[in-house]
């Protein structure tokens, strides 16, 4: 019987050809007859014949899929994310092609409200700041230094989704003040949503955690920077593309923000040069604030589990594409007893 084939990304590889989140699971897909290899991207995304001789990969960083990438794939039936985004996945070219799209978005959910979490608490107290302080001995300079910050303040989330449902229910929890903004309306989450001008006007922080993708891109601009409240802070957990970068460094040193918090930014890793490494009043942190040991546990079991349910023909949990499954059956046949 032919084997499983699996291709897997090279773009979380460190210097010694180590996998950067640990102990992803690979015995256990060997255990369980995949047959997978290490391919590196050609550029940002596979290119044409790249993946052709394989039924699945398993995207670990940021390297994508692109319409290019399934042109010649025949046997391809699968792209597994480790984690929850998938902004660098064609979607639309793979549910025309008939290819399932999974991503691991529990594992990372708690995680990522701790990162959210962490930002808020030492905007809120000027930590940064208060950390150069202590370093240097001048502790003269504390009563200047006090932090805005939670008691009496507004945190508003914009984006509902699973990361950002849960962080507005855990600073709920804390007996913080929370409003949110989501596209979509979801009432039933019991969360107090305001229009996004509103909610920017009003927030002493505002945490993203909407979805990136074409229609996300630059969603917080100029004019949404401008309308923030004087003296407010932005932290952005999301995508680095959701924020117009630009028009944030102009509105951090002359604009209404007193600060920001950013895990994520258009380049990565980010550049030397960018003017945002050169505020005093920004917290930067490498797209891997979340990283912890549970973290890198639980999202490779969870991505693992969906590689070998399709692997084995049954519905694999966290499908994004599900109406893929029309083509998908008639590329592939049923995807097995629980069907849909």
């Amino acid at each position: 019987m032919t084997p499983y084939r699996l291709a897997i990304s090279t773009d979380s590889l460190d210097a010694d050809g180590k996998v950067i989140y640990g102990d992803i699971g690979l015995d256990a897909l060997t255990a369980a007859g995949v047959d997978w290899q290490w391919v590196t991207a050609d550029g940002h995304a596979y290119a044409a014949g790249q993946l052709d001789d394989f039924d699945a990969v398993w995207i670990l960083g940021h390297s994508g899929i692109a319409a290019e990438s399934l042109s010649a794939a025949s046997s391809l039936r699968h792209v597994a994310r480790f984690g929850a985004g998938y902004d660098q996945i064609d979607l639309a070219a793979c549910s025309e092609g008939g290819v399932l799209v999974t991503n691991a978005p529990h594992g990372v959910r708690t995680p990522m409200v701790h990162t959210a979490v962490t930002l808020l608490f030492a905007l809120g107290h000027n930590l940064l700041a208060k950390d150069r302080l202590a370093r240097t001995g001048d502790w003269r300079a504390n009563g200047a230094l006090r932090g805005r910050g939670l008691q009496n303040a507004t945190v508003g989330v914009i984006g509902l989704g699973g990361i950002g449902a849960a962080t507005a229910e855990t600073l709920t929890a804390m007996g913080l003040d929370v409003v949110a903004y989501n596209r979509t309306p979801r009432p039933e989450l019991g969360i107090t949503q305001l229009g996004l001008d509103e909610l920017l006007a009003t927030s002493d922080y505002v945490i993203i955690t909407i979805s990136a993708g074409p229609q996300t891109r630059h969603f917080i601009g100029a004019d949404q920077l401008a309308a923030m409240k004087p003296g407010s802070f932005l932290i952005n957990i999301a995508r680095g593309s959701v924020v117009d970068e630009d028009a944030l460094v102009a509105a951090l040193t002359s604009g209404p923000l007193a600060g920001a918090g950013l895990d994520v930014f258009a380049t990565e890793p980010l550049p030397a040069s960018s003017p945002l490494t050169a505020l005093d009043n920004v917290i930067l942190g490498p797209h891997s604030l979340c990283w912890t040991d549970s973290y890198a546990t639980d999202t490779s079991a969870e991505a693992r589990q969906c590689l070998l349910d399709v692997a084995a023909g049954r519905t694999p949990q966290n499908v994004v594409n599900p109406e893929v499954w029309p083509a998908y059956r008639r590329r592939f046949g049923p995807v097995g007893a629980t069907d849909r």
